[in-house]
Parts: C-alpha cells; structure tokens; sequence
C-alpha cells in the first residue's frame, strides 16, 4: 500500500488516494474467487471446480473485483490513515480510479476527520456553584420513605371513611337520572384524599359506611375530557365494601435494628452520612459541568453533523435502555406519546450537539496540557468494571481489544483535563432568587393550563379494569467524558467493478 496523496477538499473533509500493489489485489482475487466459486457452473465442470481462469475468461477479467476490492481495501484504508495522521469521524466513501490489467489498484477514499479545536480560555473561568447540604428535612424524608416501603394494610371495620383510609367501593354515575357511559366500576380501589376522581368526588364519601349506598353529589369540571358531561351535576351511588388504614413500623429502635442499626440515632446518622455523600458528588457534578460548558463557550469548533447524528444515537441508545428497565422499549414509547422517530431525535439535537463540543474540547485540553493516562490509572479503572461486573480483573482486561484500551485512556485523559480546569475555576455564588410572593404564585396558576381530571374509570368485569398510563420522560443531558472513537467496518462499499452472474 501507498499513499499517493492527501488533499483537503472541505472543512474537516480529507481526501485519500491509495495505491495497492498489484500483487496485493491480485491475493484479494484469489480469496475472491475460492469464496465464490462453489456458486458458479461453468459448462465442462463440475460446479464449484472450474479454474479462476476458465471463470474469468468466461465471464470477463471483472468478475471478481468487486468482492477482490472489499478484500484489500480495508487494511489499505486502515494504513493510509495511519500514514497520513488523521483521526476518522465517520465511514469513508471509496471510488475506484484505476483497475485490473495487471495494473496497480488506485482508489480514493473522502472522509470526514476531527475537527480542529481553536481553545480559548480555560484556566480560572469564574462559574456559579451551588453547594448542597444535608437538613433535617432531608433524613426524616429519607426514613419516612423507608417506613413506608414496609407498612402494612389494616383492615377497618368499626367505623366510617375517614382522609387518608384506603377502600374498596362499587360505584355508578348518573346526570339527570341517566346512567353515562364510563361512570360505573366494581371493587375499585380508591385513597380517599388522592385526587384520583373529580373534584369534591372523595371528600364526600367521608363518613361514608361500609354496606350502605351513599349519594355523591359533583360537578364535573368545564374543561372535563367529554364534551357531553363538562360542567354537568352528577350524582354517584357509592357503596363502601373495605376500609383499610396504612400502618407504619413505629420509629424506634427496633425499627433501626430491622434495618441493620443497633439504635435509632445510628441509622439517622448513617442516612445523613450517606445523604451527605449524595450532596458532595451533586455539588461537584454540577460545578464540573458548568465549568465545562464555560470553557466550551470560549472554544472554536465547526462540529461536523455526522458526529451530531453519531451522538444522537448514542442518547437513543442510553434512553431505550432506561425504557427497557422499566418494562417499555423506545418504539413502545413512541406509540404511547405519538412521536416519530424523526422529532425524537430532533429534540436531543442541541444536546447532542453541546455533548459533542464539550468531548472535543476535553480531548484538546489533554493534548495542550500533554496529559496521559498511565498504567496505574488503568488498572485502577479496570479494577472498578472487575468489580462492578463481579468479575477478575484479569478477566475484565482480556475482554478489551486494542480499541477499547485506547477509547479507555482517552476517557481517562479527559476526566484529568475536567479536574484540571474544575480546580483552576473560580466559584461563585449563585444569583439570589427573587422571592416569589402569594399574589405572582396565584397569578402564575391561574395562568397555567387546566390540569385534565381523570373521571371515575370504567370497569367491566368485577376486578378493576386498569388503563396503561403514558410514559412521559426527557432523557437527562449525560455527561460524556470522550468521544467514542469510529471504526471502518471491514466491508468497504465500492462502485461495482463488474456484473458478476453466479
């Protein structure tokens, strides 16, 4: 292989033009031929068994160059690239300038490469940083969950409904003596005081017995879904069958020891601890974060799009896997919301974008700084996947070729670069919040859109009927420490050398 030339013929696009010794192609015909023919009848033999050149002379000299030039151009490219120090972004596009005759092969290869970085400043950015602490409030949240996590139902029989009780009720809507469509449901499960039914709907089964038909007096809302029941007078006959109250373990020091604390004070100090921790790492994030997006502001980059469209997928990729974790997969989800694939990825486009920026800025600040990662600094970070996947680092270390070591290191390195400019920064407190008074919080509800109210909801057997509830969720800006680097997939696509018959 030789490399002929390197021209740049646009902004971060390189073109190659490569010479592979004939030899080298004609090793490429050979392999060519042996895979394909077993598939080719050539009158006089046997199929399978012809002699190349029987084939060739048959077909033509072409018949095996198209397969023989995705045999040898891969390693070409490979080497070219090498030779001509670029750093590829996406797939090349591969023409064929000159073939066969016992001629050397001559391809050309246009492909988009890494852009330039112009850094600007870097060191001592001034960035607002919010430290967060640990309250009180915080612990009792923390343990309140917990207690809740292990309640138990008890089931009333003594009294009426009370706020807060958990029943069990049958139920049946009319307007204007007429039973509407949707309003009736059997054994419904219903928390009195969660806004679950419309407006006034709980607070008047308050009292209510168990046994006895009980009339609900409501009027559904002027922006109810329906059109036919929106501000209309309802009347519900409900029916209590089963109340049941949430009972929590008492907070003492038994409730400490059942979550492996030899005292009450112990387990709050060990939440605080771990909510402390919790507070540092979040504190940190978000000031290397920021200052981050301070130094990206003050570098020159043009980002090419194939690395904006890479990224996208990369975010699709992550947000379909949190999907699947929660027993849904990203074309579920665009059948829930009604989002095309095309909008999906339009919305993380400006992410995308800022992720890319923010990768190349790092890589260049490891370069002008000259950093490395050294051996130790890989061990340790394989130590960390061994342990995270259960495995032996050794193990851990044999499954990684020589592309993952390097994207590896380049991780590494901009995870330097990121403490190296978070430490150079300078924090400032963040702007005070203009306080918000009762009157701009009424005037901003009144303003927002009327929330939807859910009605009684339909069932038609005896067990509730329950309905999917759409998923909505915007997938969190991940913070990417380096760009992941992109391969050439070992089949290059050519222009077809020959019509090949088989």
């Amino acid at each position: 292989m030789k490399l002929v030339k390197k021209e740049a013929t646009e902004k971060n696009t390189v073109k190659l033009t490569i010479s592979i010794d004939k030899e080298v192609f004609n090793e490429g015909i050979n392999k060519a031929y042996k895979k394909l023919v077993k598939n080719i009848n050539i009158p006089g033999f046997r199929k399978g068994k012809a002699p190349r050149a029987i084939i060739e002379k048959y077909y033509g000299e072409a018949v095996f160059y198209e397969d023989a030039v995705n045999e040898v151009c891969p390693d070409a490219y490979e080497a070219a690239v090498k030779e001509a120090g670029i750093e590829p972004v996406d797939r090349p596009e591969i023409d064929i300038e000159s073939i066969g005759k016992g001629e050397d092969l001559v391809i050309t290869a246009v492909v988009t490469v890494k852009p330039e970085v112009k850094l600007g400043e870097y060191k001592g950015v001034s960035v607002e940083k919010t430290v967060y602490a640990t309250t009180d409030e915080d612990v009792e949240r923390e343990i309140e969950s917990t207690r809740e996590k292990n309640s138990r139902m008890i089931t009333v029989e003594d009294r009426a409904v009370k706020a807060g009780d958990f029943t069990t009720i049958d139920f049946e809507g009319f307007v204007d003596g007429v039973a509407f469509e949707g309003g009736k449901g059997e054994d419904y499960p219903l928390e009195i005081g969660s806004g679950q039914f419309i407006p006034g709907f709980e607070e008047e089964l308050i009292g209510a017995e168990i046994g006895k038909e009980t009339d609900v007096n409501v009027t559904f809302p002027e922006e109810y879904h329906a059109e036919e029941l929106k501000g209309k007078p309802a009347v519900f006959k409900v029916t209590v069958k089963e109340i049941k109250v949430k009972e929590l373990p008492e907070l003492d020091d038994e409730f400490a020891k059942d979550n492996g604390f030899d005292t009450l004070d112990e387990y709050k100090a060990s939440i605080k601890e771990k909510l402390d921790k919790s507070n540092e790492e979040r504190t940190t994030v978000e000031f290397q974060n920021a200052v981050i997006e301070a130094v990206a502001d003050n570098c020159e980059i043009d980002i090419p799009d194939c690395m904006v469209e890479q990224q996208i997928e990369t975010i699709a990729r992550d947000f379909d896997y949190r999907l699947q974790a929660q027993g849904l997969n990203l074309e579920r989800y665009m059948q829930l919301t009604g989002m095309t694939m095309d909008a999906f990825k339009e919305q993380f486009k400006e992410q995308a974008a800022s992720q890319v920026k923010c990768n190349l800025v790092l890589e260049a600040i490891a370069a002008a700084e000259k950093i490395e990662a050294t051996d130790e600094d890989v061990d340790k970070e394989i130590e960390k996947m061994a342990t995270m996947y259960n495995m032996e680092a050794d193990k851990v270390k044999s499954f990684l070729g020589d592309a993952e070591m390097e994207s590896m290191k380049k991780d590494l390195c901009s995870r330097k670069a990121v403490e190296l400019i978070a430490d150079a920064a300078k924090a400032k407190k963040p702007a005070a919040k203009k306080a918000t008074t009762k009157k701009e919080t009424a005037d901003k509800e009144e303003k927002a859109p009327a929330k939807k109210t859910t009605a009684a909801k339909k069932t038609t057997t005896a067990k509730k009927t329950t309905t999917k509830k759409e998923t909505e969720e915007k997938a969190p800006a991940k913070k990417t420490t380096a760009a992941k680097k992109t391969t050439t997939t070992k089949k290059t696509t050519t222009k077809k050398a020959a019509n090949k018959e088989e």
